[in-house]
């Protein structure tokens, strides 16, 4: 039985599926792929169909009817997986900013390690980032740093999405109460993972830009990452947080 599971959201990715599909089929260790898209109409939903015609038992596809944010996506993700007997859950970028050979570092250093959550890390030795205008570094490297500081998690990289789960990690979150739905999901889960005292371990990655589709960040992603920290934290600290 393979045990871990990618979880890959989708919109617009024609240009990056594929290859990013074969990719991951093509390394030595197993591991299923389901992809999560959001109604994509360049048509990525049906070039997944017809690679399922390929790998049958190991790629599957969560179709969705709008686009609704990266987090209800990786959360309709997650309800997917924690319905089979995945021990493994993993997320990653269709447009491979996240290389698909570091999933079997993730994999061991949760599999093999002590680790609860593996997360690919492009800030904890140093800044390994490639394709980024300085600006958008400082701006990234800058949110990382100001989230440490504001929630007191001992995590370098607060906003990264290339991460490995431990089941049990998953199965402990109450899913239904994440509130954030941009990239802001990824820092409200590490929070939680924190206040549920779980082992996170962060593995040095090389994170590069992607070079084909367009961006999903916009100033309304960066806002709700902003302010919604702060809300986040004043409430746990009045036991009005809920995990």
């Amino acid at each position: 039985m393979v045990d871990a599971l990618v979880i890959i959201p989708t919109y617009n990715e024609i240009e990056n599926v594929e290859r990013i599909i074969r990719n991951v089929f093509s390394l030595q260790r197993d591991f299923h792929i389901l992809i999560v898209d959001d109604n994509s109409p360049d048509g990525t939903a049906a070039k997944i169909k017809e690679l399922q015609l390929e790998y049958p038992e190991s790629l599957f596809l969560l179709e969705r009817e709008v686009k609704s944010g990266l987090g209800t996506a990786y959360i309709a993700g997650f309800e997917w997986a924690l319905e089979r007997s995945y021990a493994y859950i993993f997320e990653m970028d269709a447009d491979f900013s996240h290389n698909p050979n570091d999933l079997i570092r993730l994999y061991n250093a949760c599999a093999k390690g002590s680790s609860d959550i593996a997360i690919g890390s492009r800030y904890v030795t140093g800044v390994n980032v490639v394709n980024w205008p300085m600006s958008r570094v400082l701006l990234s490297w800058g949110a990382s740093k100001y989230v440490r500081f504001i929630t007191g998690m001992d995590i370098h990289d607060t906003t990264a999405g290339f991460i490995c789960y431990k089941r049990e990690v998953l199965e402990k979150i109450n899913l239904k109460k994440i509130r954030f739905v941009g990239y802001a999901f990824q820092i409200e889960m590490k929070f939680k993972a924190h206040l549920l005292k779980f082992k996170i371990k962060e593995v040095p990655v090389i994170f590069t830009d992607r070079t084909r589709g367009a961006s999903k960040m916009s100033k309304g992603i960066i806002s709700e990452a902003v302010f919604g920290v702060i809300k986040m934290k004043f409430n746990s600290l009045f036991n009005r947080y809920e995990i």
